[in-house]
C-alpha cells in the first residue's frame, strides 16, 4: 500500500491514488472509503483538504491537465524540431498508448468527459477548461508552423486545432467501444492530409 510519505503532501497523495483508481473504474464507480483505504489516509484528513467528492474530482481534474500541459509544452517545444514533425509526434503518441485495449495507457479527460459531464457542472467546467487549453497549445504550434514554411499558410490555427483535437477524442472513445485500432489509424490518416506542409496554394 502507497503512504502519504512518499508525496509532498497528503493533499497531493490523495489526488494521485484518486486519479489512479478513478483511470480504471470511473468517477461514480468509486467511493470516498475505496481512495482513502488505498491511500491510507483517514476519513478526516479528506475533509481537511476537500469539500467533497465533487470538489475532489474537480481538483483531480485541474491536477491532471496541469501535468498534461507541462509534456505538451515539451512536446510541442522548437526545439524538438518544426511545428508540423511535432504534431505529427504528439497525435502518434495517442496511437501509441492505444496498441491494445488492455494496455492502452488511458486519459483522465476521455475517461471521465461522457460520464461526469451531465452529472458535475464544476467538473465539466474543469473538463471544458483542460481541453481548451489543449486547443490553445495546438493553435500556437500550427501558428509557428505557418511562420516558419512547415504547414500550410491557408489554414485556419484555431479550426485546425479544434478539428483535431475533437477528431482524435472521437477515435480514442471510439476505440473503446469498437475494441479496434481502426478508428485511431483513420485518425491519423486524416491528421497527416490535414497538416499539410508548404503554402498548399495548389490545394
Amino acid at each position: 500500500m502507497s503512504r502519504p510519505s512518499q508525496f509532498s503532501d497528503t493533499r497531493e497523495h490523495l489526488l494521485a491514488t484518486g486519479e489512479s483508481i478513478i483511470l480504471g473504474k470511473g468517477f461514480s464507480a468509486v467511493g470516498l472509503a475505496e481512495i482513502l483505504g488505498c491511500a491510507g489516509v483517514p476519513k478526516g484528513s479528506f475533509y481537511h483538504y476537500f469539500r467533497s467528492k465533487e470538489g475532489f474530482g474537480v481538483e483531480m481534474l485541474q491536477r491532471y491537465f496541469e501535468h498534461y500541459d507541462a509534456r505538451l509544452l515539451e512536446t510541442l517545444d522548437p526545439s524538438q524540431g518544426d511545428a508540423r514533425s511535432c504534431l505529427l509526434r504528439y497525435f502518434s503518441g495517442w496511437l501509441d498508448n492505444h496498441r491494445c485495449e488492455e494496455n492502452s495507457q488511458s486519459c483522465l479527460a476521455i475517461k471521465l468527459a461522457a460520464e461526469v459531464s451531465d452529472l458535475s457542472e464544476p467538473m465539466r467546467e474543469a473538463l471544458a477548461e483542460g481541453m481548451g487549453r489543449v486547443i490553445v497549445r495546438l493553435a500556437d504550434c500550427i501558428r509557428r508552423g505557418q511562420q516558419e514554411g512547415s504547414l500550410c499558410t491557408r489554414l485556419s490555427a484555431e479550426d485546425t486545432a479544434g478539428s483535431l483535437y475533437s477528431l482524435w477524442v472521437g477515435s480514442a472513445l471510439l476505440f473503446k467501444v469498437q475494441h479496434t485500432q481502426q478508428p485511431m489509424l483513420q485518425a491519423q490518416a486524416l491528421t497527416d492530409a490535414m497538416l499539410k506542409p508548404g503554402d498548399c496554394q495548389a490545394g
